[in-house]
């Protein structure tokens, strides 16, 4: 069972980290959710109800999304920019650049993955978490975010050379000034929010599997320097490495890191549910405890909130999309108290800005005629039959 769980948790997260490259931010990386979380579920409950399952999944994704929030092209620029290191082997090869990024790999990738890690939990153990709960816990990790952003990611004000004193983007310490763009960084933000939470799963509510797999997570992000690691190999010195690798021939090295990112987080999570397994909730039902017309208020709202801010991202609503934990507050009431919304969030929801980048992808160039045959096939039909079976299976989630 641990070797099935290491092969399939490890394959759904570097495929779904991989497929999150080409879209984005924290919609992109809700692929991983749902394609890790299917999967968890499926090994780890086989026998358990529709509902259950579906909650653990879409507590996954909305989690992961969190982590979208952050910046960290500018730390992998750090690893691997000439203008910092030179090639390997060089006099000038700057070190102190290198491990300072890796190390603020290493702290993005563990938020990122243990937020995802600690709701996964929540999901899948014997703990009940109502609405309520999960706004008011939402609220606070929000309110938490702000407080650690002003004590972690300020000062930020590049024209007079003001930047925080732990900071993981571009610096003029790293390389001259005329080629240095900071950017604001939230991981401060993510990191008090992510330890409020733990605090409340360990010392007011006891849900040991939800701690646990948080921790897991955390482990799980050292995907993100260890595959970095690898690209930054063949940045300082590409052929030499591609002359002892000859499978790395041709390989878009960006979908390497990331592809190993997602295999190492998966991996992390899979072995965490294996270690943990006793604590999962196998009987439990689920309660609904808000109406369908509640769930279709939260659930349409947020949906409204999210094509908002992808369609108009030169207004206010982009405050919404770039804020994970913001965004994440309303599914999270929906999720756990509702008998529809986990899986409408799982499948149609999460899929509404991957079918309309896909469509743009494709059919957006002006010599592209058939667009609407474009917006049927790629976006209308995928949705209708998502929506339908999210519909469908949502009415017997009380099945096993």
């Amino acid at each position: 069972m641990l070797l099935l769980t290491m092969v399939l948790s490890g394959l759904a997260g570097g495929m779904a980290w991989g497929i999150r490259g080409q879209y984005g931010h924290e919609t992109g990386a809700m692929m991983f959710g749902v394609l890790v979380g299917l999967t968890l579920v499926m090994l780890f409950m086989p026998r358990g109800s529709v509902l259950k399952g579906a909650r653990a999944v879409g507590l996954l994704t909305l989690a992961i999304g969190f982590g979208g929030s952050m910046s960290y092209g500018q730390t992998v620029g750090l690893t691997m920019d000439g203008g910092v290191h030179g090639n390997i082997g060089d006099p000038h090869w700057n070190g102190g650049a290198y491990w300072w990024a890796m190390l603020g790999l290493a702290v993005k990738g563990g938020l990122w993955i243990g937020f995802g890690g600690a709701f996964l939990g929540m999901g899948l153990g014997a703990k009940r978490y109502r609405p309520k709960e999960m706004m008011w816990l939402g609220l606070g990790m929000m309110g938490l975010f702000v407080l650690g952003r002003w004590l972690l990611n300020t000062p930020f004000d590049p024209d007079l050379r003001k930047l925080p004193s732990i900071y993981f983007s571009d610096h003029w310490r790293w390389e001259p000034a005329e080629n240095v763009n900071p950017r604001p960084e939230v991981w401060g933000g993510l990191l008090l929010a992510f330890t409020g939470l733990m605090a409340y799963l360990t010392l007011l509510k006891g849900d040991r599997l939800a701690r646990n797999l948080g921790l897991w997570g955390i482990i799980g992000g050292l995907g993100f320097p260890i595959g970095q690691s690898l690209q930054a190999a063949t940045a300082w010195d590409g052929a030499t490495f591609h002359k002892n690798s000859y499978w790395q021939v041709g390989v878009n090295t960006w979908n390497l890191m990331e592809v190993t990112f997602g295999t190492v987080a998966g991996l992390a999570l899979g072995i965490g549910l294996w270690c943990n397994r006793r604590a999962i909730a196998q009987d439990d039902e689920g309660e609904v405890s808000l109406s369908t017309e509640a769930e279709g208020w939260l659930i349409g709202s947020y949906t409204y909130l999210l094509c908002m801010s992808w369609y108009f991202g030169d207004t206010i609503f982009v405050l919404i999309q770039y804020h994970g934990l913001l965004m994440g507050i309303l599914p999270m009431i929906a999720i756990v108290g509702g008998r529809y919304s986990a899986l409408l969030y799982t499948f149609p929801v999460i899929a509404i800005p991957i079918t309309f980048k896909t469509f743009l992808a494709i059919c957006g160039s002006a010599e592209f005629e058939a667009k609407s045959i474009g917006l049927i096939a790629i976006v209308t039909v995928p949705l209708a039959l998502l929506t339908a079976i999210a519909l469908e299976w949502g009415k017997h989630s009380g099945n096993r």
